[in-house]
């Protein structure tokens, strides 16, 4: 495993690191209904695919965003994509613990979609096994946020069935897919309450 850019696999899913060669794969999965995307922006066409990719690489290179194609286990298909992103790198004072240390300190999780069969499946709850315990137990974060439109109660009250800390709503936080200034609403999971949103996570798996 490259410990920069890992593979994380699970057993449904695999998040591996984006690539140019991942554009074809995910033009195929965005080519659905775009009413299912309402409150997330999925690229269309091999144009915005790779504009997409592209974009994400830069950020990639630039250490803040962390992104990976959603590939399914048992037969390959690239499902969707989702990454880490505004990964932060604290200052910390030369006698801390943490001061040096190669891993950053705090990022988030999103830009997630799937393609319409991947829905309602298990792919969204292992990615989300597998991001959030590489984040806590490799790079010993402190903690990792998450974001969804306000409106999207589904997003919302899946977040807050694994245990996400609502923190509150960001006001014109960013574009909505909708293109308008979306009000976001940022939830956020501690070190310190990792084991229990862990093993909810295994439980739905598991389900």
């Amino acid at each position: 495993m490259n410990s920069e850019f890992p593979t994380l696999s699970g057993g449904y899913i695999r998040l591996e690191p984006l690539s140019p060669e991942h554009i074809d794969g995910l033009t195929a999965a965005a080519a659905a209904d775009s009413s299912l995307y309402l409150w997330t922006v999925v690229p269309q066409g091999k144009e915005g695919v790779a504009r997409y990719v592209e974009t994400a690489l830069k950020l990639r290179n630039e250490g803040t965003t962390l992104p990976f194609a959603t590939v399914r286990v048992k037969d390959g298909a690239v499902i969707g994509a989702t990454r880490y992103f505004d990964i932060e790198r604290w200052a910390w004072p030369p006698e801390h613990p943490r001061h040096g240390g190669k891993n950053p300190d705090v990022c988030e999780i999103g830009y997630t979609w799937l393609t319409q069969s991947a829905m309602r499946t298990a792919a969204n709850t292992e990615a989300k096994l597998l991001m959030l315990t590489y984040a806590f137990e490799s790079w010993e974060l402190l903690r990792v946020c998450l974001h969804t439109d306000a409106r999207n109660e589904r997003s919302r009250a899946a977040i807050e069935r694994i245990g996400g800390k609502l923190e509150g709503i960001l006001r014109a936080h960013r574009m909505a897919a909708d293109f308008t200034p979306r009000e976001s609403a940022r939830y956020s999971i501690l070190a310190s309450e990792w084991p229990p949103v862990k093993q909810r996570l295994m439980d739905r798996l598991q389900r």
